[in-house]
């Protein structure tokens, strides 16, 4: 192990890092809107909207990311649309994600009696008001397990994005093996890199968890 090669690549790994955790963030973000959406038209059956749903949950949850990124990065530019390595990256990993998020916050909402949204209604709520403020805090709460999860897999699946040579992590670590054999210390930085992001990920989640039930259920 070579210390000397491993401080001079801090650098470049941190920036490669930046590139991670901003390509995560967008994909979680658009994995969550996605989700809520599928979710919300699946529990209320939503006409038309909930078969699309269903259609899309299918089909992102039984491809591989591999496969949607090159879809977005090779195919789209067949049919005239061209995006960038970066652009294809969030797209896929809201796509992929947006499937799984719907499920558990799916099951959040199943979970909530239909009897607390129909009192609410009948205290003179609007519906929106009653899904915002009586519906939405305690699915939420009963999803949360499951999000972090969800939010851990994400950030684990951007190690899949170099395919499309984008500059993550990942390629910077195959690029230093694969021009400078340092194997050793790619695969070090890497490890430790990861860990800085998934770590907070996980610990931050966990304590949300908590503090959602203790607000929503009072344990």
């Amino acid at each position: 192990m070579n210390w000397g090669i491993v401080f001079r690549s801090l650098p470049t790994y941190a920036e490669a890092a930046l590139l991670t955790v901003r390509v995560a963030l967008f994909g979680i973000a658009g994995a969550l809107l996605v989700g809520m959406c599928c979710a919300v038209a699946q529990h209320f059956r939503l006409p038309v909207v909930r078969q699309v749903a269903a259609a899309y949950i299918e089909i992102s949850r039984n491809t591989p990311l591999l496969v949607q990124l090159f879809f977005l990065y090779y195919g789209l530019p067949k049919l005239g649309v061209r995006l960038d390595q970066e652009l294809c990256a969030i797209i896929g990993l809201a796509f992929l994600g947006g499937s799984f998020m719907a499920e558990t916050l799916r099951s959040g909402l199943d979970s909530v009696e239909p009897i607390q949204l129909q009192s609410s209604l009948s205290l003179g709520l609007t519906p929106w008001q009653a899904m915002r403020r009586v519906v939405l805090p305690q699915a939420v709460a009963i999803s949360m397990p499951g999000i972090t999860a969800n939010l851990v897999f994400l950030v684990k699946e951007t190690s899949v994005v170099s395919i499309i040579a984008l500059p993550d992590l990942v390629f910077k670590a195959k690029e230093q093996i694969g021009s400078y054999y340092q194997t050793s210390e790619a695969l070090l930085l890497l490890v430790v890199f990861y860990l800085v992001i998934l770590l907070p990920v996980s610990l931050g989640a966990g304590f949300l968890e908590r503090r959602l039930r203790r607000a929503t259920f009072g344990n």
